[in-house]
């Protein structure tokens, strides 16, 4: 059976939840590097892959894709224990997963990548600003949530912590503070000290 391809990009936190997630279920994959600021997403040959020209896409098997983030998380962690058996259960995971793409994603991801990645914080400044209003709005969603329970469905690590850590986590890097976040700081710490972890930027 050929391993699984994760075509990624490694500073990506949508790329890490993938890779966290299959180093957590000691899963072997091959990573393929696909550098998004040369623009290699937008070529034929990775449009074939995935039409949105976007990473992370998970190759299954020769021939069979999987895009969206939160979407290769599900199908990665069905009938393990990082994806609830019990229907409400599993209903909540979803929910934060949506509430990640909707709410939070395009608030920390996107800051972060004018930063970080193309050093170019002062050229989108007032948009930065911008965004982080509504990346305010759903740290303070996480941080109530978190303030009563250790994570995020069912007291147990999950791909919902998984998918809301991996922007979390380095949410300085867009410009946040998360000094006024005491209960997401806690949970940083639990998911960092979950077996097999490993860091974003780590092959």
């Amino acid at each position: 059976m050929e391993p699984l391809r994760l075509y990624d990009f490694l500073p990506s936190g949508n790329g890490y939840k993938i890779r966290l997630l299959l180093t957590q279920l000691g899963m072997p994959f091959e990573r393929i590097e696909v550098d998004i600021i040369q623009g290699l997403t937008s070529t034929p040959e990775f449009l074939s892959k995935n039409l949105n020209g976007k990473i992370p896409v998970l190759e299954i098997e020769s021939g069979k894709y999987l895009a969206e983030s939160n979407a290769i998380l599900v199908y990665l962690s069905e009938g393990t224990e990082y994806f609830p058996y019990d229907r409400f259960l599993r209903a909540q995971v979803l929910q934060w997963l949506f509430f990640e793409q909707y709410s939070h994603e395009p608030y920390i991801a996107t800051p972060r990548f004018w930063i970080t990645i193309l050093n170019r914080g002062d050229e989108y400044k007032a948009e930065i600003e911008k965004r982080q209003i509504s990346g305010y709005l759903a740290l303070n969603v996480m941080e109530k949530h978190l303030a009563t329970n250790s994570f995020f469905v069912g007291e147990r690590y999950s791909i919902a912590d998984i998918s809301l850590f991996a922007y979390t986590h380095v949410a300085d890097e867009a410009g946040y503070d998360l000094t006024p976040f005491p209960a997401i700081q806690a949970w940083i710490s639990r998911v960092k000290n979950q077996p097999r972890y490993i860091e974003i930027t780590e092959v």
